[in-house]
């Protein structure tokens, strides 16, 4: 499992398996779910992060990415 925050987009992205993706859906606000071909979960997009976690969560994400 590895994180990526993109700052400029205020999304983390949840990366589950190194599979590219080839389905996304909106299962809630905010919430992207990315499936491979085999319609397995390779992925989450958390967008509007900061809004959406803990703020106290974010700048630990932020260290173990940077």
């Amino acid at each position: 499992m590895k994180l990526h925050y993109h700052p400029k987009t205020d999304s983390l992205y949840i990366e589950l398996s190194a599979q590219p993706s080839a389905d996304s859906r909106e299962i809630s606000e905010g919430l992207v779910v990315d499936f491979d071909a085999r319609g397995r979960v390779v992925g989450l997009d958390i967008q509007h992060a900061s809004e959406t976690l803990e703020a106290e969560s974010l700048p630990a994400i932020k260290t173990r990415i940077a």
